[in-house]
């Protein structure tokens, strides 16, 4: 880390209130974050803090109104692909010099980490592993113990559960869902050792060799041996016992819990070319706005909310499998469970998109080749220069700094 941006005084003298604006409306999670606030206000009884909770259908742009009017909140939540975006505006205070000391105790950097600074901190991050229906996979003549460790084998267990039945499908593969789609193919990019970027990060290199057989993979197994649906459809046939394989979030986790304990599944590693590969990394992130007047209050609330122990509780409060602090991650709670284990493993392997600030309209090229492929009939290599063309003409020069 190279940055020169000077130490934040953290030293709170006199009564401060700070706004903390977040997405967690959750009935379920709310009392946990009660919780760790008055814990934190205890704690430091200079400093009160004033939640303000946000949705996901309009949170984005009541941020960046607030922010470009210097109105904002002290302290943040913000997704992982939004944050570039604020950070080339302008509106994201740097905090390399207050983190340095904690960075080794922590995952999922690299979204809030550009040109050698650091903008923010991970707080509860995301990525997708395979579930797998045992039952079906026995009937396909696997062992009750099986997972598939590469892409060959993944592809051999989903045309054998897929052969079992006309209404038995290997495969879940998402319909054309914006902002889901290009998440569900990134695994396959990823592991197929694709990337955007040459490594100079002057240009886009979406259409080479590698992305393209990982298209061509998927694009394999969408038109041979999957249910098409959304993923909310993809998950219930799942849960029914009408799909071999889907790919999804700790969100199926829960749902898993609470609708269908007794249910026979196994999560596994994405698979890779030849053992676990990598798949995609997302999640929430803390960060100040740069015109706050209480930068030192807000840094130290965003580290409260990011030591172990409360994570653990908001994890626990939320069924979460992914804590960015690496001590949280090794609790008993996650180590007692296999299935909250592989997410944690994954993490590990896990890839965010490049650090991009224009990458909302490169996300929607990106998942439109993706689209091409699947559902136009164009053919993907094909597909993929067109978005390669459209791609540089968005990307600014010198892009992905890490």
């Amino acid at each position: 880390m190279t940055s020169t941006a000077p130490e934040i005084d953290e030293t709170i003298s006199e009564p401060t209130t700070i706004n903390w604006w977040h997405f967690w409306t959750d009935h379920s999670i709310k009392p946990a974050i009660n919780q760790i606030i008055a814990n934190f206000e205890k704690q430091n009884p200079n400093i009160k803090v004033k939640q303000t909770e946000l949705t996901w259908s309009n949170g984005h742009e009541k941020i960046a109104i607030a922010l470009s009017s210097n109105s904002g909140p002290d302290l943040l939540e913000l997704g992982s692909d939004w944050i570039p975006e604020f950070v080339e505006a302008g509106r994201i205070t740097d905090v390399t010099a207050n983190l340095k000391s904690i960075y080794k105790e922590y995952n999922g950097w690299s979204p809030v980490r550009n040109n050698g600074s650091l903008y923010g901190m991970p707080w509860i991050l995301g990525t997708r592993v395979m579930y797998y229906n045992r039952d079906l996979l026995q009937l396909a003549g696997y062992d009750s113990l099986y997972i598939p460790i590469n892409l060959n084998q993944f592809r051999e267990t989903i045309y054998k559960v897929d052969s079992l039945d006309k209404n038995i499908y290997g495969w879940g593969s998402n319909a054309a869902e914006k902002h889901r789609l290009y998440k569900k193919f990134l695994p396959f990019f990823w592991s197929f050792d694709a990337t955007f970027y040459s490594l100079n990060n002057q240009y886009s290199i979406v259409s080479s060799m590698e992305s393209g057989n990982a298209l061509t993979f998927y694009k394999e197994l969408n038109d041979s041996c999957a249910m098409i649906d959304t993923q909310r459809r993809l998950e219930d046939a799942f849960l029914n016992g009408k799909i071999g394989v889907v790919l999804s979030g700790d969100w199926l986790l829960k749902r898993i819990k609470s609708e269908k304990p007794n249910f026979n599944f196994a999560t596994g590693l994405f698979p890779g070319k030849t053992t676990a590969g990598k798949s995609f990394l997302g999640g929430e992130y803390l960060v100040v706005n740069q015109d706050s007047q209480n930068k030192g209050a807000a840094l130290k609330l965003m580290k409260f909310l990011t030591q172990p122990e409360n994570e653990l509780i908001f994890c626990r409060a939320n069924s979460s499998a992914n804590p960015s602090n690496i001590k949280a991650t090794k609790d008993k709670f996650f180590t007692d469970d296999p299935n909250l284990m592989t997410f944690v493993k994954q993490l590990k392997l896990s890839i965010p998109p490049p650090f991009e600030p224009t990458w909302v309209y490169i996300e929607d090229e990106f998942e439109q080749a993706v689209e091409r492929a699947l559902f136009e009939k164009m053919g993907p290599f094909e597909s993929l220069s067109i978005a390669r063309t459209k791609i540089q003409r968005i990307s600014r020069p010198n892009v992905g700094k890490q």
